[in-house]
Parts: C-alpha cells; structure tokens; sequence
C-alpha cells in the first residue's frame, strides 16, 4: 500500500544515494583497516566502480540488494504498486551491471561484488582479504 503522497515519495526517491552509502563506508574502512588503499569512483572505468585497487587492476562494487536485484529476500522484494516501471526498472540495473562487469574483464581488471546483506558475514573480512591478496 502506498502511504506517501507523490511530493513525499519524490523526496523518498531523491535521498537514494549512488555513492558514499552506508554498505559502501562499512566496506571502505574494513579494507583500509587492512592496509589496502583505493581510489574512488573511478569515472574512466565502466560503471564507475565503488573502490579501485589500480596498482592490483581489481575493483570492487558494493551494490544494494534491492536496487541491483540480489537473489536474497531483501533483492527478490519487488514493489507490489506500479509493476510496470519498477520491473523494467531494476531489470535494466542488473543488466548495466552485467555489461559493466563484462566490459572492466575484458579490460583486464578482476571485479569483486559485495551485496548489502553480506555485511554482516563473518567471512567477509577474509573475502575482501582473498581478492585484494591475489588468492581469489
């Protein structure tokens, strides 16, 4: 049920933030409390990913279970008011990112993906540890 008037759920949508998101910071300062350290953003590279590692030609994205289409309960949760433009909507975020992915391996870099739900996974000090070490 849709409980904002249109003027509130505008305000709504123009908080959504693309960078500098909560999950975002929370994997930011646990790879620079590892000693790796990154650029930001990085707008020459397909999809402007999250974190980038130049010297290792590794990337990291930190998406949004909901917005990227995760297969988690908080990704699989679709709006049950105006099917018709959030479907479209968050298939063409999944396939961008698919594209994105594609396009930086083809360039030569290694893409780590880090969905919101797996912040609060006891291994993922360890993954991020892997990826940036080289093992993974």
């Amino acid at each position: 049920m849709n409980n904002l008037t249109p003027a509130q759920r505008s305000e709504t949508m123009r908080r959504v933030q693309g960078k500098d998101t909560g999950p975002e910071l929370t994997v930011r300062r646990m790879v620079y409390g590892m000693g790796f350290r990154y650029r930001l953003h990085v707008k020459a590279l397909p999809g402007k990913p999250d974190l980038v590692f130049p010297a290792r030609a590794k990337v990291i994205f930190v998406h949004g279970c909901f917005w990227h289409g995760h297969d988690c309960r908080a990704g699989l949760n679709r709006p049950s008011s105006n099917r018709r433009y959030w479907t479209p909507k968050l298939e063409r975020n999944r396939r961008r990112d698919r594209v994105n992915r594609a396009r930086l391996r083809r360039l030569g870099w290694r893409v780590l993906v880090v969905w919101e739900c797996q912040l609060k996974s006891r291994t993922l000090r360890d993954r991020l540890a892997n990826f940036l070490g080289g093992t993974e």
